[in-house]
């Protein structure tokens, strides 16, 4: 019984959690040695595998492909950038923004004036149908109350 105590005592949940820690860690190191010598080995062995007409092959294709790129074309957009961000507004530009307006100022007085004379016209008209009819009325009250009397 003495046995099975002390082999509880040592064998806790606290110390199983820190061999597994210990066995995670100690297997992430032999991972990441196995990955970074693995690499280094290929860097070499890539290196010292290109003979000379390779590597004069690579150079070339890196010089080519560096002359396709359009660096003046580039340049140039940059420059078109910085210009329009650091340009402030012309004057030319804030003229036609105010005759603009003006213009649309004047549109909408015009358009106002005209609804309104037409809108002032068809209130007139309808006053008087309105006045006509109520003298109507008035007339055909008046007749029907002295007709009964």
């Amino acid at each position: 019984m003495e046995v099975a105590q002390s082999w509880r005592l040592k064998f806790s949940f606290r110390n199983a959690t820190i061999v597994v820690c210990f066995l995670n860690v100690l297997a992430a190191l032999l991972l990441l040695q196995g990955f970074l010598s693995s690499s280094f080995s290929r860097s070499k062995i890539s290196a010292s595998q290109y003979n000379s007409a390779q590597t004069r092959y690579i150079k070339e294709s890196e010089e080519i492909r560096l002359a396709m790129q359009p660096l003046e074309l580039i340049k140039r957009v940059r420059e078109i950038e910085q210009e329009v961000y650091a340009q402030p507004e012309t004057v030319q530009q804030k003229d036609s923004k105010q005759t603009a307006a003006v213009d649309l100022s004047k549109r909408l007085k015009d358009f106002r004036s005209v609804n309104d004379a037409a809108s002032l016209k068809a209130l007139e008209e309808w006053r008087k149908r309105k006045m006509d009819r109520a003298r109507q009325r008035e007339l055909e009250k008046n007749g029907t109350v002295t007709s009964q009397a």
